[in-house]
């Protein structure tokens, strides 16, 4: 099975990334024809800083083969390497209509947020859409924040295969319930927009101060303590198997917890999960141009792949005049 999915390289890369989407896909290499990209184009709708963002897609290069991404298992590339997205993009926008991309709940959450409304952030969804059918992915692992989006993709290729003859793989959403929202620091959705994070590869200062940081409610010592909804709950047994989330839901329930203490557990297990990846990010970062040599290859297989589905949409829509007869 052919699974693809990518990641805005918007900022530095936080749990909700690698709880929803990351880990996920490193798993899927295994026993599948996995394709993982970086998506720069689409970050471009909020980073308007050159410099930061050549940064931050390095950097999620380095921090996606450091967690165990295998270039010789799977096809993992940077986004605007592979021009081909663009072309299915503006193909895909001519039979994309407006009521479908005024409905999108993404638009309207990054706009109210602050983030400039601008005609890429609005036609965001097409470019995704590209982004899935061009290389003919059978399952997409999103989490539930974007599952409005894979819709759109699905019901894009429908029409497109409607209008001009089969065309596109129509692809199914991958959403595991355990991990379709990891909360953030203030209890919303975890997301670099909101500024509620909590960095993968952060520093043990810098990690404490927001561990430590973590909204709780006022329940007193003596009394049990709520589990629904409670982030700091629901974020340690991200990092448990079913017997230590059972153990932890007894502490929580069990009068005499101190959220304190709770956090500096989650600290310590959230900086010894990591430990070991974070040695291997940074001989990662010494080596800067294997990373580079990387995702280059990756890009030359990315667009093999890409060749097949672009050519078959440009004879369907008829761009292909040279086989006029």
């Amino acid at each position: 099975m052919r699974i693809l999915s990518g990641i805005q390289p918007s900022g530095a890369l936080h749990l909700g990334n690698y709880f929803g989407m990351m880990n996920r896909m490193i798993n899927y290499q295994q026993n599948n024809e996995l394709f993982c990209f970086l998506v720069n184009y689409h970050a471009l709708t909020s980073v308007f800083d050159a410099a930061l963002l050549r940064k931050q897609t390095f950097d999620a290069a380095c921090d996606f083969l450091a967690l165990g991404l295998d270039p010789d298992k799977s096809v993992f590339w940077v986004q605007g390497d592979v021009p081909e997205v663009t072309e299915l993009t503006w193909m895909l926008s001519n039979i994309t209509g407006m009521g479908l991309l005024e409905r999108s709940h993404s638009y309207k959450d990054k706009t109210a947020k602050g983030i400039p409304a601008s005609h890429g952030l609005f036609s965001y969804p097409v470019l995704m859409a590209a982004d899935i059918l061009l290389y003919g992915a059978d399952k997409i692992p999103v989490g539930k924040d974007q599952k409005q989006h894979l819709e759109i993709a699905r019901d894009v290729a429908i029409r497109f295969n409607n209008t001009y003859g089969e065309t596109f793989v129509v692809p199914e959403a991958d959403i595991e319930e355990d991990f379709a929202t990891v909360p953030g620091l203030d209890g919303q959705k975890m997301s670099k927009s909101y500024g509620n994070t909590i960095e993968i590869f952060a520093d043990e200062k810098t990690l404490r101060k927001k561990v430590m940081g973590i909204k709780t409610d006022s329940t007193p010592v003596d009394e049990p303590k709520p589990i629904e909804g409670n982030v700091l709950y629901d974020l340690y047994t991200l990092f448990l198997d079913e017997k230590g989330k059972t153990a932890l839901k007894e502490r929580f329930l069990t009068p005499g917890l101190r959220y304190g203490d709770i956090k500096k557990e989650l600290f310590e297990v959230i900086r010894d999960y990591f430990a070991p990846y974070k040695k291997e990010r940074d001989a990662l970062v010494r080596d800067k141009q294997y990373v580079l040599d990387t995702m280059q290859k990756g890009a030359l297989k990315a667009r093999q792949a890409a060749t097949v589905y672009l050519e078959r949409a440009r004879h369907n829509v008829g761009l292909d005049y040279q086989n006029y007869k």
